[in-house]
């Protein structure tokens, strides 16, 4: 397939406004490219030639909420390297103890001794576990698991929302014994089946095509994560405040930073005596509410 590629590097911070113009957009030929962890974002079009990609970003710039400053050469695209192209802003990152590495670079990484490591295929659908809301859940979830009992760990994890099943699966490499995910899109359940399998833990973690709150309805958890957007995090704040044990940690992320003191105070209005806290990272944030134990 003889393929022509339009790139050009935007500031991060439009990265959303740039990807709500695409979609309004609505050509399939264009995406958005982005390293949450390098801050960068890219604009993306692949095009059958290249006076197609010349004119496609002729016809885009007028709608793009923040113009580039150049005008960006079309580049041939080598028959099928198109399909890996993407791996170049994809690469491996830590949190404590744990790893996130894409599987193209497993020949060359070193795990340090007593770390772990989850192998990541993301493809051109997934992410690699780098997008800011995500990052935000697993550096609650390292931190938290750093400070329980044996016993404590012992508690279920859920991982509510779990997309390509990155949370879940850092879950269980962290020794969680009990790890359960669930999200409304079967293609997410099934991505999140494949990279269990990838990294050997098909029998570790138990995943399911389910929805809020019915894939809360199995008893609390010591830990539930829930990277979700903020409007359906809301309506089921109840729901998910009683999902959480006593001494248990509620991770929210999927929420913008403008979006913030909403959530925030709606969940303290739920979850009365628990300690509250939250970040921000990016245009995203998140909310994390510990319950005081039994």
């Amino acid at each position: 397939m003889d393929l022509w590629e339009i790139r050009i590097e935007i500031p991060a911070e439009a990265a959303g406004p740039t990807d709500d113009a695409l979609l309004e957009f609505g050509r399939a030929e264009w995406s958005i490219l982005e390293d949450a962890i390098a801050r960068k974002a890219w604009i993306v079009g692949v095009f059958p030639g290249a006076a197609e990609a010349e004119a496609g970003w002729s016809e885009l710039v007028p709608i793009l909420p923040s113009k580039p400053g150049a005008t960006p050469t079309p580049r041939h695209l080598p028959d099928a390297d198109w399909k890996h192209s993407y791996r170049e802003h994809f690469k491996a990152w830590n949190f404590g103890r744990l790893h996130w590495v894409p599987v193209w670079e497993r020949d060359g990484f070193r795990l340090p001794e007593a770390h772990a490591v989850l192998w990541l295929d993301p493809g051109m659908a997934f992410g690699t576990g780098n997008h800011e809301t995500t990052r935000l859940c697993i550096e609650r979830l390292v931190s938290f698991e750093a400070g329980l009992s044996v016993e404590r760990k012992r508690l279920p994890v859920i991982d509510a929302g779990c997309g390509s099943g990155i949370l879940a699966l850092s879950a269980s490499l962290l020794g969680f014994p009990s790890v359960y995910g669930f999200d409304v899109d079967p293609e997410a359940v099934r991505v999140s089946h494949e990279n269990a399998q990838l990294n050997g833990l098909a029998s570790a973690v138990r995943f399911a095509t389910a929805g809020l709150p019915e894939g809360l309805e199995n008893g609390q958890a010591g830990v539930v994560l829930a990277n979700i957007q903020s409007d359906v995090l809301m309506r089921n704040a109840g729901v998910l405040v009683n999902a959480v044990a006593p001494g248990g940690l509620l991770s929210l992320s999927g929420i913008l930073a403008t979006e913030l003191p909403m959530v925030r105070e709606t969940f303290a209005n739920a979850a009365r005596g628990w300690t509250v806290d939250s970040r921000v990272l990016g245009e995203w944030s998140d909310v994390a509410l510990v319950r005081p134990p039994a």
